[in-house]
Parts: C-alpha cells; sequence; structure tokens
C-alpha cells in the first residue's frame, strides 16, 4: 500500500489485443495522440481495438457533484469493452475515474459493481502499460532536448503513475529532463474547476507556467491532454499579450513525444 493508499497491482504478459479508451479531449483537441498512441501499441506487435460507441468517463458530471449523470455516461462504457483484454487510456485522469470511481458509483448495485470491479482491474493508464506491461525500450533517435514533465494530480494521486513517465522520458537518451519546482502541484484544469473557477484556475495555470519555464525547458510533456492544454493555453495568451510571436512553452502528449523520438518521424 502506498502513500495514497494504492495497492500495488500484478501486471499481465503483453497482450496480443486492447482496447483504447482514448477520452474525449484526445477525440476533440488533440487526436494526433490518440493516433500515436495506436502506433505506440501496433508496434508491439498489439492489435488495438476502439469501440466507436464510446464517449466521455463520466469525471466532469462526477467531480461537479452530479453522481446520477456520472453513473449514466459510465454505465455506457460498462458495456462496451467486453472482451477480457487491458483497456489502455492515454490519461491518468479518465483512467482514475474509470479505476477507482467507477465501483463506487455502482456500490449499491451487486451486478454493476461486479462488472465496474472487473473493468477497473482492466484499465492501465498508457505510461503505466507502456513500463510495466510492454517494457518499452526503443532507441531514441531525436535531436538532443531539454524538456520538462508535468504528471496530473489524478495519474499522481489515484492511479499511482507518476514514476512511469518519467520512466519513459529516462529510458530515451537523448533527452533531459529539468524537474520543475513544486512538481507535484495542480495545473489548474481541474475540469469544471476551470470553468467554475477561472480566476483561481489561471492564478495557478500562471504559476505552473513560470516553474516549468524557470527550467529552462524547450516544451513540456504530459501524459494528459486537460493539463497539457492549460498550460500550453495560459502560456500562449502570455505569449499573446507580450507580442512573442513564437510559442515560448509548447507542448505535447507524451505518446506523441514517444513515438517522434522513436520512430523519426514516419508515419
Amino acid at each position: 500500500m502506498n502513500s495514497y493508499g494504492l495497492t500495488d497491482r500484478s501486471y499481465p504478459s503483453k497482450p496480443t489485443d486492447v482496447y483504447l479508451f482514448a477520452t474525449c479531449l484526445i477525440d476533440q483537441f488533440t487526436p494526433q495522440a490518440g493516433l500515436d498512441t495506436v502506433k505506440l501499441l501496433e508496434r508491439e506487435g498489439i492489435r488495438v481495438h476502439y469501440p466507436e460507441q464510446q464517449t466521455c468517463c463520466g469525471q466532469p458530471a462526477h467531480s461537479s457533484g452530479y453522481p446520477d449523470e456520472a453513473r449514466s455516461v459510465a454505465l455506457a462504457q460498462l458495456n462496451l469493452f467486453i472482451e477480457p483484454w487491458p483497456v489502455v487510456v492515454p490519461s491518468g485522469s479518465c483512467g482514475g475515474m474509470m479505476r477507482t470511481h467507477y465501483p463506487h458509483l455502482f456500490a449499491d448495485d451487486p451486478e454493476l459493481h461486479a462488472k465496474a470491479m472487473a473493468l477497473a482491474d482492466r484499465i492501465y493508464e498508457l505510461s503505466e502499460f507502456l513500463v510495466h506491461v510492454v517494457n518499452f525500450n526503443h532507441e531514441d533517435i531525436g535531436e538532443a532536448c531539454t524538456i520538462a514533465l508535468h504528471t496530473s494530480c489524478h495519474a499522481r494521486r489515484q492511479m499511482g503513475v507518476h514514476e512511469t513517465s518519467a520512466a519513459l522520458l529516462d529510458s530515451l537518451d537523448k533527452v533531459q529532463v529539468k524537474e520543475q519546482a513544486r512538481i507535484e502541484e495542480c495545473c489548474g484544469f481541474g475540469g469544471t474547476f476551470a470553468l467554475l473557477y477561472p480566476d483561481i484556475s489561471e492564478a495557478i495555470a500562471t504559476d505552473k507556467v513560470a516553474s516549468i519555464k524557470n527550467t529552462g525547458a524547450s516544451c513540456v510533456v504530459s501524459a494528459d491532454c486537460g493539463c497539457l492544454l492549460n498550460i500550453s493555453g495560459r502560456s500562449a495568451k502570455q505569449d499573446e499579450l507580450s507580442g512573442c510571436k513564437q510559442p515560448s512553452l509548447p507542448g505535447e502528449h507524451l505518446a506523441s513525444f514517444l513515438w517522434r523520438r522513436t520512430n523519426g518521424g514516419a508515419a
């Protein structure tokens, strides 16, 4: 049992098939991260299945205090992943919702609770899956660079996978990772938090951007698109206000960064 109350989990051998739960943000804002996730997995000889009926994981409703609405959204996902394959999620936030909160949402219904528990046991955040199941090991063929890593609160505190993103980056010998001050602090996104409390969110994001820029990193990498959009968006607004024509803090999803670094930019 670690400090966040997460039990150690056992990992299976590399499977021949997995499901991909792509997340709303990847679907709507950064689809390339989803495509690159598929490429990373297929390169390992894994068939990736994408149920097209998948929607939101239900986290926005759940974190806003609407359990019935969250339960309705979650129920639709429970019935999608019918084969006993791992479900890979390129987001610690969505992964945390499905693995940690789905069983609680259906605690009063024995049949649905059993389904939620079975699904939760098959949920893997992408970096966790690449490190512990795939044993990711590929040559870094990119140019030398210096980056900063941001790990979402849910990946860190609910999934306990903050170390796996770092491990993947550390495996790239031409990538230097600079650690930001107060690395464990939130970026200010928090799903609907950024919409309900925009001034507070902006202040948190401003601090986060400053911490990352102070490292001297040329870009920020994250395995969560919500955090990435919030950090990069805040930096872009600062660039606009200051008249800076080039992004001072570009961001890239971990999946795209790994694929680009280990595939030479080839399609």
